[in-house]
């Protein structure tokens, strides 16, 4: 084949461990963890520890399948090889429909971080969202190595300025803030559960970019077991930190970050937590927008999604036609939101059931074409059992993958020879 028409390996092991870091670091450490401590008080922490023993094999789970397939198809190349195509090619259309909604919001929680710390308004919030969607685009269009390269330096800011918060909290937490360990009842534990699993979602978006790793076994094994226990232990630690101090009582549980940082450094602390907000958020913009954008390459490419899509730029070889369609769904999202038509909260509860479908899918690949691997498939069992139970939670938003289905039976009725 021409390599012209092939997404280069230039994704080592370093770039590898940012990519996943940012994908799964994402907008929850900024609000996730008051909004467990508010549910479940301190006894969220409890939730918090089992959700970091449950991070590796979640990780793990699409580690080995990424190893072993590598392909820009990622979760959808997987379901193809263990359920048959047209399996396969309804989990990459989930994906690639998730991330128009999904990144947006992500750039919109970033960008509310930095306006809620220094008291911007709206269209403000609106206009940095912008911004950080057209940086992530921009830098996916230049190549993965170069998105990789920046990853790095993001991530290694972001984890600097979340040790920062713990050690700055380290004053003002009293065991005091421990007590009662349990306000609310075991059953308010589990609903903070819940909402922590939205937290570790998103080592299937790398998947899709595991066709340009250097060395697939070592970035996809390695870098996802160093990438899980990075972000295991800056969950935990940020929990920490926001149940110590009470800051989900003081600065609001949306925005507990902000109080912890802005508390001993004032003004400054707010513009270090807003723009913390805003590399996080971009980080995951960035992966994400490479995750999708090579899905609708990979849908083309094998004649499950229009063919424009499988367009390269004949410089850098990335999927610019693919980039160009993200692009153009942004900026019809951030409109809609713009126009006051839906809500934020809105936004966000549209992509989960379709996130959650496809790592169902890749799971239940894993448990299938895993069976040389007694580990690989007790933890696709282990990541599918537990994705599954969440699955309940996603409560109305299950009609946007239904809405999605019916897009691609008309897209394959119309191509019935290239399905």
């Amino acid at each position: 084949m021409n390599t012209s028409s092939q997404l280069k390996k230039t994704i080592g092991m370093p770039q590898a461990v940012a990519l996943y870091v940012s994908a799964v670091l994402g907008s929850g450490v900024l609000i996730v963890p008051g909004l467990a401590a508010e549910l479940a008080g301190p006894a969220s922490l409890l939730a918090w520890g089992g959700m970091v023993l449950l991070i590796l094999p979640l990780a793990l789970s699409m580690g080995l399948l990424s190893a072993r397939y590598p392909d820009a198809g990622g979760v959808s190349h997987f379901v193809t090889l263990a359920f048959g195509q047209r399996a396969g090619t309804i989990i990459g259309w989930f994906f690639l429909m998730s991330v128009p909604i999904g990144a947006p919001v992500a750039a919109l929680t970033g960008a509310g971080y930095m306006t809620a710390a220094l008291g911007l308004g709206e269209h403000i919030r609106i206009l940095i969202a912008a911004i950080m969607l057209a940086i992530g685009l921009i830098i996916n269009i230049v190549g993965m190595q170069v998105a990789g390269k920046v990853q790095i330096g993001v991530v290694i800011a972001i984890v600097a300025v979340l040790v920062m918060a713990f050690l700055l909290a380290l004053p003002n937490m009293d065991s005091i803030h421990y007590t009662p360990f349990m306000p609310h009842g075991w059953v308010s534990i589990g609903q903070a559960g819940a909402i922590l699993f939205w937290c570790f979602i998103g080592w299937e978006a790398v998947s899709h970019l595991s066709e340009e790793f250097t060395d697939p076994r070592k970035a996809a094994i390695t870098g996802v077991t160093i990438a899980a226990i990075i972000v295991g232990v800056l969950y935990f630690l940020t929990a920490l930190a926001t149940v110590g101090t009470q800051s989900y009582l003081h600065g609001g549980a949306d925005v507990s970050l902000v109080w912890i940082i802005s508390q001993p450094l004032g003004i400054w602390g707010a513009w270090i937590a807003g723009l913390t907000g805003i590399f996080i958020c971009t980080a995951t913009v960035i992966a994400y927008a490479g995750a999708a954008s090579r899905v609708g390459y990979a849908l083309a490419r094998q004649g499950a999604a229009p063919r424009w899509m499988a367009h390269l730029s004949n410089r850098f070889h990335t999927p610019v036609a693919a980039i160009g369609f993200l692009g153009i769904c942004f900026i019809l999202v951030l409109s809609v939101y713009a126009s006051g038509i839906v809500s934020l909260t809105t936004l966000i509860q549209l992509p989960n059931a379709t996130f959650i479908l496809t790592y169902l899918g890749g799971c239940a690949a894993g448990i299938r074409l895993l069976k040389g691997s007694r580990t690989g498939v007790t933890i696709s069992w282990i990541s599918f059992v537990a994705t599954a139970i969440v699955f309940p939670f996603t409560g109305w938003a299950v009609l946007y993958p239904v809405l999605i289905i019916i897009l691609y039976g008309l897209f394959s009725r119309k191509q019935p020879s290239k399905i």
